[in-house]
């Protein structure tokens, strides 16, 4: 990690006590985490590249999560805002079974910016 890289991590994940392990919640929300870090984490804002780091960051999360082979639709949200001192307040409702079904927040910042990326995991039926 580089030098002066201030690093915070606040997870809140709300798990399935059946089918999704708070085991498995942690370690989504830790390569959350990690995907984060790898996309934005040793650089500082710019307002041209948000739109690219954004899809970079779903793209990956999705990729990793469907590559669990886990039978779940997953829902993949991230917000970039820059650090500037305006609030930023964010909210997530499901109508949803809470027996299967899942969701897993990440806040990560840096001395620049901020990054909320929030997944949901809804179980299929088979």
């Amino acid at each position: 990690m580089p030098a002066g890289l201030m690093l915070a991590y606040l997870f809140e994940c709300k798990s399935a006590p059946l089918t999704l392990s708070l085991s498995l919640s942690l370690c989504v929300c830790v390569f959350i985490g990690q995907c984060i870090e790898g996309i934005i984490g040793g650089v500082d804002y710019s307002q041209n590249k948000v739109n690219q780091w954004t899809a970079s960051i779903v793209e990956h999360t999705l990729t990793q999560l469907v590559k669990q082979g886990k039978p779940f639709k997953y829902i993949v949200n991230c917000a970039v805002m820059q650090k500037s001192g305006a609030g930023l307040h964010t909210a997530n409702s499901c109508y949803w079974d809470t027996t299967t079904d899942g969701s897993c927040t990440v806040r990560w910042e840096n001395r620049t910016m901020y990054c909320v990326v929030s997944v949901f995991a809804v179980a299929i039926a088979l």
